[in-house]
């Protein structure tokens, strides 16, 4: 297996729709921020995105992130993923220096899961860190199992433990077995909106009436308001600082 960056092979990102289709929930894929910024991400950032080859150039996982400017503190890292991403883009354009490498996120091919690939993008994001004079890899988590209980605060949900004292949360729990530490909550890290009819088929349910809805795959709810037309839901996260060593 190897690690190679958009700017090295841009040709593998074709694959990608194909290869890693389902792996996000499909309300996920229409986030209002990101749409702006996503080809402008490897265009600007290409030696930030990475993927994992394997012996017959399958692409099995990809990590994906962009420097942003952070002064070490908890409430430094901001809002969350588009804050994140707004300040990555601010600080390129305005040519300041950034400080920490954000991770945007994680994919393993479905046909490749299970085979710790999450825990080696881990570990390539922090190789690249350290190869661009970063000593912080930080990641705005999205918890594997927070859709089970989107009722549940995000500070509350990242605190819960196993009977053995671990982290409840896989991912979350990945993360610190790597050596990540929990930081800031991040209740509203990224917006998706809609209409209605949007919502509806994103979600393959109805919304008769306006209200606070559950959905599936969703980390919170989605409210939805029928006279304006429109479903608003911010998803929440939790930021995961790892050290790089020098």
């Amino acid at each position: 297996m190897s690690v190679v960056t958009h700017a090295d092979r841009p040709e593998l990102w074709e694959r990608i729709p194909t290869l890693f289709a389902g792996v996000w929930p499909e309300y996920n894929l229409h986030g209002d921020l990101m749409a702006g910024y996503w080809k402008r991400l490897h265009h600007v950032f290409g030696r930030y995105q990475l993927a994992l080859t394997g012996p017959d150039d399958d692409v099995l996982a990809t990590a994906r992130a962009l420097p942003i400017p952070w002064d070490g503190t908890p409430a430094g890292l901001g809002t969350g993923l588009d804050a994140a991403i707004q300040a990555g883009f601010v600080c390129w354009e305005n040519g300041g220096t950034p400080d920490a490498l954000c991770a945007l996120g994680i994919e393993v091919a479905p046909r490749y899961r299970r085979r710790g690939l999450a825990t080696v993008m881990l570990s390539a994001l922090r190789d690249t860190a350290r190869a661009a004079g970063f000593r912080h890899v930080v990641v705005p988590v999205r918890p594997t199992w927070k859709d089970r209980y989107p009722l549940t605060p995000i500070h509350r949900y990242a605190a819960w433990t196993t009977p053995a004292g671990e982290p409840f949360d896989p991912w979350i729990r990945t993360h610190l077995t790597c050596g990540g530490r929990l930081s800031a909550p991040a209740p509203r890290s990224s917006l998706i909106t809609g209409t209605v009819r949007d919502w509806e088929t994103w979600t393959e349910m109805s919304f008769p009436e306006t209200g606070d809805y559950v959905f599936p795959y969703g980390q919170a709810t989605v409210h939805i308001d029928r006279e304006s037309d429109r479903g608003t839901y911010w998803e929440p996260n939790i930021w995961v600082v790892h050290e790089v060593p020098a």
